[in-house]
């Protein structure tokens, strides 16, 4: 089985080198940029499995990178900052971010974070899912509307999956939780209804006015029939 490969956008020199000594260990290979100059260009060209990438860059900021990549692909994005307040979290989980790293942190916890975040995305091939307009591709995590790219992240991917695949029925965020993440570690009813937001939106980019995720006052969500 080929090596999982890991980009790292990282302008600390320090940093970098104890995560990719750390990446290597694991077996994983790595990439490493310290600036934002020609990241995009890079994953637009190469295979990437997983992006860990700063949020405090020398030139473009990881937002704006983020933001970027998010438009042609779904990688799994991993932040690192040393913005530890709530909002600066969501704001990454808003930009399609996959989860969020405060430094200063522990190179095994980012290790752990890696391997949580690729078992999740890394699911064997199956098959394709199609209703109504939605068309899903579960073995690439690719979800079409009337033949259009959705750019979903894995996670929003992950949750629209859940729903699609059990229409009708109403889920709490705490199933959301439990269904989608395999590490359930500081994820709260916030980030799921970050991500529903975020699901919507990029549904309405392609269709305006549909929204077949439905709030449940005082419960959840659910797909709509």
């Amino acid at each position: 089985m080929a090596s999982q490969k890991i980009l790292i956008v990282e302008d600390e020199e320090n940093i970098a080198e104890v995560l990719i000594a750390y990446a290597k260990q694991q077996n994983y290979e790595t990439e490493h940029f310290n600036s934002g100059k020609g990241v995009v260009s890079f994953v637009k060209q190469n295979a990437v499995d997983l992006i860990l990438l700063d949020l405090m860059l020398p030139d473009v900021d990881g937002t704006e990178l983020c933001k970027q990549i998010r438009v042609f692909s779904s990688v799994p994005i991993i932040m690192l900052t040393a913005k530890s307040e709530e909002i600066d979290r969501l704001l990454g989980l808003e930009l399609g971010a996959d989860d969020y790293i405060c430094k200063p942190f522990s190179p095994k916890e980012v290790i752990a974070r890696i391997k949580a975040v690729l078992r999740r995305t890394s699911q064997p091939k199956t098959n394709i899912i199609n209703h109504n307009n939605f068309q899903l591709h579960k073995d690439d995590f690719e979800a079409r509307l009337n033949g259009k790219s959705i750019g979903f992240t894995a996670v929003e991917f992950k949750i629209f999956l859940l729903f699609i695949s059990h229409v009708g029925r109403v889920f709490t965020r705490e199933d959301i939780i439990n269904n989608v993440y395999s590490d359930t570690t500081d994820i709260s009813d916030r980030n799921i209804d970050t991500h529903i937001k975020n699901i919507r939106k990029k549904i309405n980019d392609i269709q305006a006015g549909l929204n077949p995720i439905a709030a449940v006052y005082s419960v959840g969500y659910k797909f709509k029939e």
